[in-house]
C-alpha cells in the first residue's frame, strides 16, 4: 500500500491523505452533555499536543442502531448539533457526527464538518445522496457485511452528487455471531479507489450485541490493530475515548480511557512516520 496514492482532502485545514501524518478522529461514542463534551475536547487536545497530531472531535447526537430498545440513544438532533457546533467553535477543531436519515444531513452539515455514514447504512442510496449533496466531507463506514471491493460502488453514489470529499473507513467484518475480524488486505484495496482510508480501531474490537442488550468489546486489542493499520498505511485513525469507559452510555467495552491516549498517539505516530518515510514522529 502506497500512502502517496490517495488524493488528500481538506477538512477545515487538516489535510487527510497522501503522505500526510494521520489525522485522528476521536471523542466519546455518544454525546452526554455540553460540559462533558468540553471536558473530553480539553483532554483530547492535551493528548494530541505533544505530537502535534491534528484531530477531529467525534460524538453522536443519536445512536439509532442500539442493540436494544432499552439502551440510551443520545441527546437528539437539535441539542446534539448545538453542542457539536459549540465544541468546534470553542476548540477550533473540526467535528464529526453520524447521520441516519436523509433529512438529518443538511442540518448536521451546518453544525459539523464531517458527516459519517454508519456501517449498517452504507448501502442506503438516499442517505448517501443526501449526505453528498451537503458538500461536507463524508466518512463512510464499510458495512460489516461488505467486501472492501464493494466500496467503490458506495463511494460512487456520493461522488455522483459532485462531492469527492470522501473517506472510506474499515471497522471490521462480521465473523460468525457477535464477532468481528479485521482483514488488513482491505485497506490497500479500498485505497486503490484514490480516496483516503480511515481505520476504526475501537469498533473493530466490538462484539456486536455480545452482552445481550448491548455490545461488548475487547478494548485491549484496539491499540494492537491501530499499530498494524499504521504499519500498512492509513490516512486517518478513528479511536473513541472516554474518561470512564466502563460507565459510558454506549460502546464502553471498546473505548480507550482518555488518560491512555497521549502515550498511544505518540506510539502510533512513530509507526505512521516509519511507514510514510516522515522525518518526525
Amino acid at each position: 500500500m502506497d500512502p502517496l496514492k490517495s488524493t488528500p482532502i481538506d477538512v477545515s485545514g487538516i489535510p487527510i491523505g497522501g503522505a500526510h501524518p494521520f489525522a485522528l478522529i476521536t471523542g466519546p461514542c455518544q454525546l452526554e452533555s455540553l460540559d462533558h463534551a468540553r471536558m473530553m475536547a480539553e483532554r483530547i487536545a492535551e493528548a494530541c499536543a505533544p505530537t502535534g497530531t491534528r484531530w477531529i472531535f467525534k460524538a453522536s447526537y443519536d445512536k439509532a442502531n442500539r442493540s436494544s430498545i432499552s439502551t440510551q440513544r443520545g441527546l437528539g438532533l437539535e441539542e446534539g448539533l448545538s453542542i457539536l457546533a459549540k465544541i468546534g467553535a470553542e476548540f477550533g477543531c473540526p467535528t464529526l457526527t453520524d447521520v441516519h436519515l436523509p433529512d438529518h444531513c443538511a442540518p448536521a452539515a451546518e453544525a459539523c464538518d464531517v458527516l459519517q455514514i454508519p456501517a449498517f447504512l452504507s448501502r442506503q442510496t438516499d442517505l448517501l445522496l443526501a449526505a453528498g449533496e451537503t458538500g461536507a466531507a463524508i466518512n463512510i463506514k464499510k458495512g460489516q457485511f461488505l467486501a472492501p471491493w464493494d466500496m467503490p460502488n458506495v463511494a460512487a453514489k456520493i461522488a455522483s452528487t459532485g462531492n469527492t470529499r470522501i473517506l472510506l473507513c474499515d471497522r471490521g467484518t462480521s465473523f460468525g455471531y457477535n464477532t468481528l475480524v479485521t482483514d488488513f488486505r482491505g485497506l490497500p484495496i479500498m485505497e486503490a479507489t484514490g480516496y483516503p482510508v480511515v481505520f476504526d480501531a475501537t469498533h473493530s474490537v466490538q462484539q456486536p450485541g455480545g452482552q445481550g442488550t448491548s455490545s461488548g468489546g475487547q478494548r485491549e486489542f484496539a491499540p494492537v490493530l491501530a499499530r498494524a493499520a499504521c504499519a500498512v498505511g492509513v490516512s486517518a485513525l478513528f479511536i473513541e475515548t472516554h474518561q470512564d469507559p466502563d460507565n459510558a452510555p454506549s460502546d464502553g467495552p471498546n473505548m480507550i480511557p482518555i488518560d491512555r491516549m497521549a502515550d498511544l498517539i505518540a506510539e502510533l505516530r512513530a509507526f505512521d512516520a516509519l511507514r510514510k518515510g516522515l522525518d518526525r514522529p
